[in-house]
This record gives C-alpha cells, sequence and structure tokens, in this order.
C-alpha cells in the first residue's frame, strides 16, 4: 500500500528592499555581487588552440624554446584486438608477435613498444564485445608524418584481413621526443 506524505509549501518571502538584510543578516547585494563574480570566474577560461599534426609541437605554458627538450615528433597508437567477430578463435601472442615481426617493424625499424590490454567496443552489430588486445606505439619525426601515414594504414589494413577485424583504432598526437 503506497505512503502518502503531505508536504506544505512554505509561502515565498517578501522582496527584499535595497540595503535590507536577508534572514542571516547578510545584505542582500553583497551575495548578489558575489554570485555575478562567481558566474563571471566560471565564464572565463584559457584559449583553446589546435593545429594540425604537419606543424611543430605546441610551447608548453610556462617554457621558454630554451628549456624545449627533444625535436617535433607524432605518436600514434594502434588498438589491436584480438576477439574474431565471426567466432573463430583469437588472435594468439605468437601469431601477433609474428604480425609485428613481419608487417610492423620493416616499416618502423627506429623503434616500437607494445602493452598487452584488456578493451571493449561496440561491433557493428551493436554487441558490446570485451576482449584482450595490443596498444602499439609508434614515434615519427612530424616531418615524416605524410610518409609514415601511408605505412600505418598498410598495417591497420593488414591486420582487419589477415585476422577478421572489423577496425584498427588510431590515434595520433603531437609532442617532442629526445632519444
Amino acid at each position: 500500500m503506497p505512503t502518502t506524505v503531505k508536504t506544505s509549501t512554505p509561502e515565498p518571502a517578501p522582496e527584499p528592499t535595497p540595503g535590507s538584510r536577508d534572514r542571516g543578516g547578510r545584505k542582500r547585494g553583497l551575495r548578489v555581487a558575489l554570485a555575478a563574480a562567481a558566474v563571471l570566474a566560471a565564464s572565463v577560461s584559457a584559449p583553446v588552440a589546435y593545429a594540425s599534426l604537419d606543424e611543430g609541437p605546441a610551447p608548453r605554458a610556462g617554457a621558454s624554446a630554451a628549456t624545449e627538450r627533444g625535436k617535433a615528433y607524432v605518436e600514434t597508437r594502434l588498438f589491436f584486438g584480438t576477439d574474431d567477430p565471426d567466432g573463430g578463435p583469437p588472435v594468439t601472442d605468437r601469431q601477433f608477435r609474428a604480425f609485428v615481426d613481419r608487417h610492423v617493424t620493416p616499416r618502423f625499424p627506429a623503434g616500437l613498444t607494445i602493452q598487452d590490454g584488456r578493451g571493449q567496443w561496440r561491433d557493428k552489430r551493436g554487441v558490446i564485445e570485451r576482449e584482450r588486445s595490443y596498444e602499439l606505439t609508434v614515434f615519427y619525426p612530424s616531418s615524416e608524418a605524410a610518409s609514415q601515414d601511408a605505412d600505418i594504414q598498410r598495417v591497420r589494413a593488414l591486420y582487419q584481413r589477415l585476422y577478421n577485424q572489423e577496425s584498427v583504432l588510431r590515434t595520433d598526437e603531437r609532442t617532442r621526443a629526445d632519444f
């Protein structure tokens, strides 16, 4: 059986006159001024800068060119899932290492990093898939971004085709690197 609770609505307080005090003894004008200042402070924000990858990295706040370390680089991360969306066997560690040895290392001989992961994503049927994954990171000079793009795209397409994957996620970020 539902419970009924009776509530009463308090009557609104009369409008204060200029210079009058609120129930706490504070002046209403001061309260309004502080609220206006808070709104103004919240609405002021630092400008956001956007740049393309072929430009040099944006300088960090408070850093001069003399204290910047390294050179302009791009950090590309690729995220490889391992489950077959059609129910086939997942990509094994041995298969992934062989893929990297044959198809990634020749394109990025200067170095790369691989991390094991667990991930999830919504597949083309709308199902959330949870799977073991790999995150591969490569760094290359910003001046080589255009030429490296083709190799990165080939790696993604090849993995998708060889291991029946719907996608290989790619992120790119401008950075500075010092080796």
